[in-house]
């Protein structure tokens, strides 16, 4: 069984990988450079993929949050 502290740091992280989404979202829509939004866009895709990865691991080791997505798929 996984320990609560362990759950905790996962969604911790996850907040943190979202606010991180967010903050690349806005330069991307403020950056003149093309070069640079290309790179932005890029470094923004990673994070989703890591809120994907959390969400996936919580979803395996949190059963009440798994049923609430069942719930709503």
């Amino acid at each position: 069984m996984v320990s609560s502290k362990d759950l905790e740091f996962a969604r911790q992280s996850m907040v943190e990988e979202l606010q991180a989404i967010n903050w690349y979202q806005e330069r991307i829509e403020k950056c003149d450079d093309e070069e640079l939004k290309k790179i932005l866009t890029h470094n923004m895709n990673e994070e989703k993929e890591h809120v994907a990865m959390l969400m996936e691991w919580i979803r395996k080791n949190d059963k009440e949050q798994d049923k609430v997505f069942e719930k709503h798929d």
